[in-house]
């Protein structure tokens, strides 16, 4: 059985690399780093600074003497089309011609511009129907991360969804169960991906321009801050510590407007099928160390909030090998990536 891909994680503010084994005692993590990006390296999925992010790979790479040059990617932002589609049932040659009939009414790009995957999810529905994912990825946006990854010297094996990601690493650890419908929230600094699945079953994602990057920006703007120091204000006040009235203010206020917009996505998808099960609310990404936020989230959704990091809630952890108090910190930051250290070369989602 083929070893493991690296998660490479190229988010908008940082990049993160795991490296997981796989044993009879569950998975256990072989290595874990994160390297800051500058500002604006990486806009709505496109990397606009190759070389800062070059740069931020080969040093991780290098620091934690990773030999393994066979990584998973992510792709995630406007660039990236998902959508489950019904369709009578039909013969494997049939779907294929078909889809290619389909993606016209459903993906919004010219078929020559895109990358196009489908997974057959439900053979036969309630209604005798078949029920495909179908998945769209700009080719540009793919192209440029293949290029970014072979200058650093290594080979792009898995290209996966940021929110598949985060939904494989979840159920590795927790377990989906199918009387259950979840709604997965990944926040990130300036995007967050919405993931409903009912029945075991990825029915409705869409990304959100909204992070945490959103409540640092407003304290910079009415505080007069700079950047760094807002940061650091907004993780201390957010978790309980230094208490300060008026960027509790600001922090809330901001929260609330967050938590508006993910209920607003939730909404419309809820609105449009029929859900008979208990509905589950997960969040992480590094936005759910906010609790204002994570308050603001169960005051609009009118659910509890299950906070999820695969180091504290399922991956085996060596306290020996590991930073135990910086890893936890940055627990939140890695789902995208343990999702992606899941996979191995060649494998299907």
């Amino acid at each position: 059985m083929a070893a493991n891909c690296v998660g490479l994680d190229i988010g908008a503010s940082a990049v993160k690399v795991v490296q997981l084994s796989e044993s009879r005692k569950g998975v256990v993590l072989e290595n874990f780093g994160i390297n800051p990006l500058p500002p604006q390296s990486i806009v709505d999925g496109s990397i606009m600074n190759q070389v800062a992010v070059l740069e931020a790979i080969e040093a991780l790479f290098s620091r934690l003497n990773i030999k393994r040059k066979d990584v998973a990617l992510a792709v995630s932002g406007r660039n990236v089309i998902v959508k489950k589609i019904t369709l009578p049932q039909m013969s494997v040659p049939e779907l294929a011609e078909e889809l290619t009939i389909e993606m016209k009414h459903h993906i919004p790009f010219d078929r020559d511009e895109v990358e196009v995957d489908h997974e057959l999810v439900v053979q036969k529905n309630a209604e005798g129907q078949m029920e495909v994912l179908l998945v769209a990825a700009k080719k540009e946006i793919i192209l440029d991360y293949m290029e970014l990854v072979r200058e650093a010297g290594l080979n792009t094996s898995v290209i996966d969804v940021s929110a598949f990601a985060v939904q494989n690493i979840y159920q590795r650890c927790k377990g989906i169960n199918p009387s259950e419908s979840i709604i997965i929230l990944n926040i990130g600094a300036i995007s967050t991906s919405i993931n409903v699945v009912i029945n075991g079953v990825t029915t409705f994602v869409r990304d959100v321009s909204i992070g945490g990057e959103s409540v640092t920006g407003e304290i910079v703007r009415s505080l007069q801050l700079a950047r760094d120091e807002a940061e650091f204000r907004k993780r201390e006040s957010s978790s309980g510590l230094g208490v300060d009235p008026e960027l509790m203010k600001i922090i809330n206020k901001v929260c609330d407007v967050m938590a508006g917009e993910f209920q607003r996505s939730i909404d419309y998808f809820l609105s449009s099928i029929k859900v008979s099960s208990t509905v589950k609310l997960v969040v992480t990404g590094g936005g759910s160390i906010l609790k204002p936020l994570i308050h603001a989230i169960e005051r609009k959704s009118k659910l509890p909030v299950e906070v999820f990091d695969g180091f504290t809630q399922g991956v085996i952890v060596d306290p020996a090998k590991f930073d135990m108090p910086l890893l936890q910190s940055q627990a939140a930051t890695a789902s995208v990536a343990l999702g992606l250290a899941l996979r191995r070369p060649g494998d299907k989602r």
